[in-house]
Formats: C-alpha cells, structure tokens, sequence
C-alpha cells in the first residue's frame, strides 16, 4: 500500500483539529511547576509547565491574564486549567490557559502572602511609622459603605462613648474592583482638608473575597502614607488583612474599632472622680498637717509670754558681761605681771643702778661718754652724772694708770 504524501502545514492542521475537535482536550487541568515565565509587553504570558519528565508549552492571553489575583513565578507549584491547541508553525502543541492556581492555596491567598512580603520588606509595617492616636480626638472620618451595618455600629459606639467627637462618613464601596481607588480616594481627601484627627476604614466580615479591596496594594500604600492615624477595622477578630498590618492601629471589628478611637466617657467621669476624691483627700492632708504645725507654733512660750523670751536674752547678756569683764581683768593681771618682771629685769640692766652705790657717769661736752683718759684733755669741761643730779667739772690734772 503506497503512503500518503503530505505536507508539514497539511500535518500540522490535521494534528490541530483532531486535537482542538476533541472535546477531551476543551477543559482540562494540569499539574505542573512553573518555568520560564515571561510577560510580554502585550499582554501575554508565556510560560513552561513541567514536571520530573516532561514539560508543557503555556500561553495566557491578556483577556485571562488581566483576572490574576497574584503575581507567577519560577518554580511555583500551579493548577493551570484550558484547553489544548497546537501552533502550527511550530508543530507544537500547547495549553492556552484561561486561569492558574497556586497548587496547596487559593489565588488570593498566594497573592496575599506576595504583597505582604513585598510591603514588608519595605519597612510598611514597622513599628517605627506607627503614629500614636490622640486621647480626645474632635472629629474622626468613617471611610466605609454608608449602608453597612459596621458604619451604625460605629457610630452609635462612638456616641455613646464620647458623645463630644463629630463624626464625618466618607461612603465608598467596599467590594469590587472599584473600591480600591475610592478607598484610596476618601483617604487622600480627608487628608488633604485635614476633615478629622482620626480615620477609621473598614467593613464587616465576609469572605476572602468580599475583604478583598483592604488586601489591595493601593490602600495599603495610601493609609501608610496618611498623616492622620488610621484604625483599620475589617471583617472579624479571625479576618487579617493587608489593611491591618499598615494601619497604625488595628482593631479586631469595626465596633472593637469605635471602642479604640474615642475614651468611654463614663469611665473617664469615674477617673475625674476619683481625682477629685484624692485631691480632697490630699488637701485635707496638707490642712492636718498645716494645722498641726499652727498649733505647735502657738503653744511655743515664745508666742504664750514674749517677755520671758526677752527675760532669758537679758540674763543671757548679764551672763555674758560678767564673763567677758572677767576674762578682761584676767587679762590685765597677766599682762601687768608680766610688765613688772620686764621693768625688774631692766632696771637690774640699766647702769644708772651703780650710780646708787657712789658711782658717777663722765660725758664730754658733746655727751660722749669718757672711757678713757686719752679723750681728756687739761681744762676740759665734762659733766660727771650722779645719783641725784649732774655736776659739771673742769680736767686740772691727768693721771694714768701703768
């Protein structure tokens, strides 16, 4: 039997209708790792599936491509689901797929964990960008649907607890692909006019799906950039989301949220009470103590009777009068006693004592005292001094002594 002869495009198309004919091959779902990944500036993904043995030529068009919830990468464990196609200059066939999923995990859960480790490794959720919230906030924006019931749960909180802050609703949705921007929106509004000192954005519970918009990078970046600390308030205590890691305050449910933003004004009358008591009690203290002081100042004798204060002073100074003129006339004693032994002393030096025995003192005319008969000369007058006076004398003679 002689074979057919045909051409590699006439084999191709057959090969591609038999494939694309079969509805075995319209929905199908393959298990695979990603490899090669690549996005086209089209739009079109492109990509490889693969296991141990075998590999799997991908594509995903723009128009399926545009509905990821999360961002494919190498080496990720995916369900792709489509239909098998061949492309015929090639001579290949492929998987033209309408959606992937994160094998182990939903989409949006992969596409959670993404974002929350790229805002993370930003610094989105240090502490250190937390901005504290205000004691007694005067007005608070509620950033939420205004027909909800988390939004009058709020309100009716926040009038009960502290009835004197204003509160503003921002109303914007909260599900759908257009919530995000009116989100980011109100919250750039109520900064750029400074509506409120606080903001409060949120919703109540739901799925996954319905707290997507607070998982949304845009919000996310948006109450980080706020200047006016934001409470993040969505779903319930089990529900996390993107929101409340950058939030600089989270709270577990809109309501936990009102609770957070505003004082409970009977507690704080129960604290002003309280002050009140214990300043009373201070006062009457500081009276007690002051009273006591008054009384133990006026039962000192010193107020009682005056005088004797002056009395005890005036015997002190008598006391003081007889001590010292005592010590003075000490004093004097000492010192004339001393005067005494100094004169005795002198007057046992002073040659003028020998003049007592018969000794007299020859001065010159000029009051030289003569020691020897060589200053004498005959006719010269001296002066010769006595016990009892002075004579004057002329020098007849000189005689000297061998």
């Amino acid at each position: 039997m002689q074979s057919q002869i045909v051409s590699v495009s006439e084999l191709s198309a057959v090969i591609k209708e038999l494939i694309e004919e079969n509805g075995l091959f319209d929905n199908v779902c393959v298990r695979g790792e990603l490899s090669n990944y690549k996005t086209y500036p089209s739009g079109h993904h492109y990509f490889t599936l693969k296991d141990s043995e075998s590999s799997l030529k991908c594509v995903m068009f723009k128009s399926s491509a545009v509905k990821l919830r999360f961002r494919p990468e190498n080496g990720m464990a995916v369900l792709c689901t489509g239909r098998l196609s061949v492309y015929p200059r090639d001579g290949v066939y492929q998987l033209i797929c309408s959606g992937i999923m994160p094998e182990g995990t939903g989409d949006l859960q992969a596409a959670f964990e993404q974002l929350k480790k790229k805002l993370d490794g930003e610094g989105l959720f240090d502490s250190a960008h937390k901005k504290p919230l205000p004691p007694f906030p005067e007005k608070i924006a509620i950033i939420t649907s205004s027909a909800g019931a988390a939004v009058h749960d709020m309100i009716r909180i926040l009038s009960r607890r502290w009835p004197m802050t204003k509160v503003l609703l921002l109303p914007v949705r909260v599900q759908g692909v257009e919530a995000p921007p009116e989100i980011v929106g109100a919250i750039r509004y109520a900064n750029r006019h400074r509506l409120a000192d606080i903001i409060i954005t949120g919703r109540g519970g739901g799925s996954i799906e319905d707290l997507w918009a607070f998982n949304d990078e845009r919000v996310a970046r948006a109450i980080y950039d706020s200047e006016i600390p934001v409470i993040s308030a969505v779903g319930h205590e089990p529900d996390v989301t993107i929101s409340d890691y950058v939030a600089d305050v989270r709270a577990s449910t809109p309501s936990n949220a009102a609770e957070i933003a505003v004082p409970d004004k009977e507690e704080f009358y129960e604290l002003l009470e309280s002050m009140r008591i214990r300043s009373s009690q201070a006062v009457t203290k500081k009276l007690s103590v002051l009273r006591n002081r008054l009384d133990s100042a006026a039962a000192r004798r010193v107020l009682t009777d005056p005088s004797a204060a002056v009395d005890s002073r005036r015997m002190e100074l008598d006391r003081l009068r007889d001590g010292l003129i005592a010590a003075q006339e000490r004093n004097i004693a000492r010192k004339k006693q001393r005067y005494i032994r100094l004169t005795a002393g002198l007057d046992a030096m002073s040659p003028l004592k020998v003049l007592t025995r018969g000794y007299c003192v020859a001065t010159d005319r000029d009051g030289t005292l003569v020691k020897s008969t060589s200053q004498l000369a005959i006719g010269q007058s001296v002066s010769l001094r006595l016990n009892d006076g002075t004579a004057d004398c002329a020098v007849t003679e000189i005689t000297e002594d061998n």
